[in-house]
């Protein structure tokens, strides 16, 4: 299995910044994708960014001109640099991997880390 861990959230004023860090462990060499997503209350869980073992990566486009996603493969663990922080961007973040096993997809996720974004 796929343990992940989130850390960085927290309050901020809007125009600010935040850099989240998410940390695999476990069966991470089965690991092919790992991003964000986030989650407000009443609305579904949407995607903010991903990356492929490749290392392609994937905004979504209303906020690929603030957000910022990275890798350090030595250490497991994606960031997330959110940048002129809006309180639309007030969520729940939440870590995702994917991984496979003998052409067995699975999910997994992280416990979430709050963002509030308020003056």
């Amino acid at each position: 299995q796929v343990h992940l861990v989130e850390s960085g959230g927290g309050l901020v004023q809007p125009g600010g910044s935040l850099r989240l860090s998410c940390a695999a462990s476990g069966s991470i060499h089965t690991i092919r994708v790992m991003g964000w997503y986030r989650q407000t209350p009443g609305k579904q869980r949407e995607l903010v960014a991903t990356i492929t073992e490749g290392g392609s990566i994937v905004y979504d486009d209303s906020l690929k001109d603030r957000f910022t996603l990275s890798r350090d493969d030595a250490k497991n663990t994606v960031y997330l640099e959110m940048n002129r922080l809006s309180p639309e961007d007030t969520a729940v973040y939440y870590c995702y991997a994917g991984s496979t096993v003998l052409d067995d997809e699975h999910d997994w996720w992280g416990q979430g880390t709050q963002v509030t974004v308020s003056s």
